[in-house]
């Protein structure tokens, strides 16, 4: 044990526990941004120093923690191909939100020490191997993310937060039933996500494999799969996520979108998939078609929708629930133990990744115009690239990626999940690329109405004046420079993470 993974997860409730003997506002800011500067680089250096020459499991930290009643449940962190890369996703898009939150005037310290303890949380469930702790990490982030949004929201923000909590609580709940059915239906007394033999583990794939458990693993698979995808969120489970987007604080939205969306994601593969390849009585490819619907659904309601939207942070939040059904449409590409698209599946992870960051650009972007125009209205903004012409760059690079333009991440991702999918589902591959011309519609408009023509707030409003708004100041402007560096490098290289992907979900299928 090296412990590298246990103080990347660990080293913000450290930073936490430091800002409590802090007093003034300077030094807990500075303290703040100084913590997920280390973490980024301890993230980077996790991915950078995982070997995939060997791959399976490295940096494991083990500990005993429970060990009676016939249960056996670990402190059990580790990194794979899978995993790695959403490690480096959580601790760029963390330094990104932490400098985007540097003008926070109330409350400053409970503030930081919230989202640091979101930061904990997320670190943790990719990092978990263990069952158990993995549900623990997981619900955890229910605890910050719903001081954040109530307290330094706006509109109706404990609405929103409580929501969050009903839907995402009543989740957990279908995923901690799912763990005890789990437990009670066969062998398993050893909660091991992943089997680790140098430790003389045996996970929860090999436990259950052939056998035919008492409680039906097509239930059980079931409760697993609604809990992630209402995190993910997935129609018709995707209400909660509009409202907590509209009304969290930027740096949250950036949290929200970029990787707490992604958590479900993860759960998708290490567990759905998983661990239900080999269990007799069900196949996890007799459901495949029914996730396809499901994800093209998704990914054309989520964009209908989309269209109807006038609020910046509202379009962007639809925008997710479609970018979103393009993981499970490219994750359902597969029909038999023997067939899998890996294509698709290297795509769908993809998505996660590249989505995480071109969103987080998203909302960063819009905070910006936010705090100097005071509305998100489309149609009450105009011209702002007369005026702020390097954030009106910045909002322009993170729709077109988000179209799926030629030379951008979300390129990428999308057409090795259509060209992976299509000769599995080529019909609802079809239908599911009607999404993209859908998204092209309401990115350019969105676009074209927010920073281009004349100023329509202007117009509307004499006591407002638009000669007096200004470009963001080179500190604002470097978190979204630091952003969009993997959504071009990706459009550009996307090998660098593809093959970490395509390593991690090779040991996941066996």
């Amino acid at each position: 044990m090296n412990y590298l993974v246990t103080i990347t997860v660990f080293f913000p409730a450290l930073t936490a526990i430091f800002l409590l003997f802090l007093k003034t506002r300077n030094h807990i800011v500075f303290a703040s941004i100084i913590s997920s500067i280390i973490t980024f680089i301890l993230s980077l250096i996790l991915f950078l120093s995982y070997d995939k020459s060997l791959g399976g499991i490295q940096f494991i930290d083990h500990i005993k923690w429970i060990d009676s009643f016939n249960i056996k449940s670990s402190y059990l962190v580790g990194i794979d191909g899978f995993s790695a890369p959403l490690v480096l996703l959580t601790g760029l898009l963390s330094l990104v939100a932490f400098m985007a939150s540097w003008r926070i005037q109330s409350r400053v310290k409970e503030y930081f020490i919230w989202i640091l303890l979101l930061q904990m949380s997320v670190l943790g469930v990719f990092t978990s191997l263990d069952l158990l702790l993995f549900f623990v990490f997981f619900e955890f982030e229910l605890i910050p993310m719903y001081m954040l949004i109530s307290i330094w929201g706006s509109g109706r923000k404990e609405y929103s937060a409580t929501k969050f909590v009903i839907f995402t609580l009543a989740g957990g709940a279908f995923m901690l039933i799912a763990i005890l059915a789990l437990f009670s239906s066969s062998s398993v007394t050893n909660l091991s996500m992943v089997s680790i033999p140098e430790l003389g583990i045996i996970g929860i794939p090999e436990l259950i494999a052939g056998q035919k458990l008492v409680i039906p693993a097509s239930i059980i698979f079931i409760f697993f799969f609604i809990a992630f995808a209402v995190k993910l969120p997935l129609w018709p489970l995707h209400n909660w996520l509009p409202d907590a987007h509209t009304d969290a604080p930027t740096a949250v939205s950036i949290m929200l979108a970029g990787v707490l969306l992604k958590m479900a994601g993860y759960g998708l593969f290490r567990i759905n998939l998983g661990f239900f390849q080999e269990t007799l009585g069900f196949q996890i490819f007799d459901y495949s078609n029914i996730l396809a619907i499901l994800g093209t659904i998704s990914i054309i309601y989520g964009a209908i929708v989309t269209l109807r939207q006038t609020d910046l942070k509202r379009l962007i939040a639809y925008s997710s629930i479609s970018h979103m059904g393009y993981v499970l449409l490219g994750f359902s590409a597969m029909t038999n133990s023997q067939n899998f698209s890996l294509y698709s599946l290297n795509g769908s992870a993809m998505q996660m990744f590249t989505h995480g960051t071109i969103t987080g650009l998203s909302f960063l972007t819009v905070g910006l115009i936010y705090d100097r125009t005071h509305t998100r209205d489309i149609n009450k903004l105009g011209a702002l690239t007369r005026k702020m012409p390097m954030i009106a760059l910045f909002f322009m690079i993170s729709g077109l990626a988000s179209l799926g333009l030629p030379g951008f991440s979300g390129f990428v991702s999308e057409i090795m999940i259509f060209l992976g999918t299509y000769k599995i589902y080529p019909v609802y591959t079809i239908i599911s690329a009607f999404g993209v011309v859908l998204a092209a519609g309401y990115i350019l408009w969105m676009t074209q109405r927010a920073l281009f023509g004349d100023n329509r707030l202007e117009k509307d409003d004499k006591t407002y004046d638009f000669n007096s708004l200004k470009d963001a100041s080179y500190f604002d402007l470097l978190p979204a420079f630091i952003i969009t560096i993997p959504i071009i490098l990706i459009g550009i290289w996307p090998n660098i993470f593809i093959d970490f992907f395509d390593l991690g979900i090779k040991e996941i299928i066996r």
